[in-house]
């Protein structure tokens, strides 16, 4: 069962930090969806360097679409981990999103604190750019 958590009602953790490592554009028309020939791979890395342990739980993504559509993607776990972090630590993982225009990425982290108060680290925005001649993979 999914536990989201409102941002309104949780604390963003100050000093926690999620940071784009490496985005990587790849058009692979053979093994992709034909309406969604374009992914993008990206690298992330969540850095806990606040004073607390925190567990991350799930996630939420907002991505905006340059054909004017919103697509709202929300779930439980970080690539099928809930991963907690003493002050110091970090957490690196790689995912991917298919699509068939230019995106643009937010969203948050959320889970809980070591004191079990609501949490959310914020993702920063990037984008998702289809190169002018999409022909082979570039990074």
């Amino acid at each position: 069962m999914a536990r989201y958590m409102d941002p309104a009602k949780s604390e963003e953790l100050k000093n926690a930090h999620v940071v784009l490592d490496q985005l990587i554009y790849q058009r692979d028309p053979e093994n992709l969806p034909p309406d969604r020939p374009h992914a993008f791979i990206y690298f992330l890395t969540i850095r806990n360097l606040s004073d607390r342990r925190f567990t991350l739980l799930g996630r939420k993504w907002i991505l905006a679409h340059a054909d004017g559509k919103i697509e709202v993607i929300e779930g439980d776990k970080i690539v099928g981990e809930t991963p907690t972090l003493a002050p110091g630590e970090s957490f690196s993982y790689n995912s991917y999103h298919v699509t068939a225009v230019n995106t643009s990425a937010r969203g948050s982290f959320h889970g809980v604190d070591e004191f079990d108060k609501p949490i959310h680290v914020k993702i920063p925005p990037f984008e998702m750019i289809i190169p002018e001649n999409p022909t082979a993979s570039a990074d």
